[in-house]
């Protein structure tokens, strides 16, 4: 029997409400409770689905990446947002589905501010000041002349060992520092942003509001929901460089996201 994947659509979105209420309300209690409600209520409803979260990866149910339904989750991504009182705070909701991210979600409850996509069917976002549907991107984006017209979002990561705090410092200064005034290989983008939540700015990207995001070290579960609503509104996503590479030179662009892609850990959107 076929999936009705509009009703996992809608039951994804209010399912990120309810998740946020919980979130919202506020207590150490509710945040850690916040996977096993939505677990939960998978469970209840699709039964036969699979279900990869950051909460229970951690404790040891690390769910594999196979052919079957499954929902990639993070019950709070911007663990640190949240714990500082910033509300750069939200639930990302992803459904793959014959191995490809078709669904996905991502509600920040204390900005009132859902983004959805749905594969083929666009990307949209909502906010409690507008609570009608926009779809993403906001507006028309120009083309680039150069990056430094670019506002690029960058994280630093949990993972602050010499090795990549020397990858990543390298690579922050070759984004921002200025190639007329000695910086070699140089681009001086517009900005950086650190949000905080790898979902927030996969969702920032595909609104408009950032030109690009590059990250190493994510998981699946911080970035799949991003993926599908990033590819929606028109993103390109790769991961790899090697990946990347072979796309442009086959001519397929935007390439697919396979599951190499959504589980490599290395991610430009």
């Amino acid at each position: 029997m076929s999936l009705d994947l509009q009703q996992v659509f809608d039951f994804a979105i209010q399912l990120s409400f309810r998740a946020g209420k919980a979130i919202t309300e506020g207590s150490e209690t509710r945040f850690k409770n916040a996977e096993k409600l939505v677990r939960d209520a998978i469970q209840a409803k699709y039964p036969d689905h699979e279900f990869i979260g950051e909460e229970s990866w951690a404790a040891g149910d690390e769910g594999a990446l196979t052919d079957a339904p499954t929902w990639i989750i993070d019950p709070i991504d911007g663990t640190t947002n949240f714990v500082k009182g910033m509300p750069h705070v939200c639930i990302s909701i992803g459904f793959v589905y014959n191995s490809v991210p078709t669904i996905g979600v991502i509600y920040a409850p204390f900005m009132g501010q859902l983004f959805a996509g749905r594969k083929g069917h666009g990307a949209f976002m909502t906010s409690s000041m507008h609570p009608e549907r926009h779809a993403l991107p906001l507006a028309k984006p120009l083309p680039f002349v150069s990056l430094k017209q670019a506002l690029v979002a960058f994280e630093w990561g949990s993972d602050r060992s010499n090795t990549v705090m020397e990858k990543k410092s390298r690579t922050f200064k070759r984004l921002a520092g200025d190639s007329a005034n000695g910086v070699d290989g140089g681009e001086m983008v517009l900005g950086v942003r650190s949000m905080g939540s790898a979902a927030l700015n996969f969702a920032h990207v595909a609104c408009g509001s950032l030109d690009s995001y590059w990250e190493i070290g994510c998981w699946a579960w911080d970035v799949c929901a991003g993926i599908v609503i990033a590819g929606e509104a028109g993103c390109a996503v790769v991961g790899s460089k090697e990946q990347a590479r072979g796309a442009v030179q086959s001519g397929e662009w935007p390439p697919a996201v396979t599951p190499a892609v959504l589980t490599g850990r290395k991610y430009l959107v």
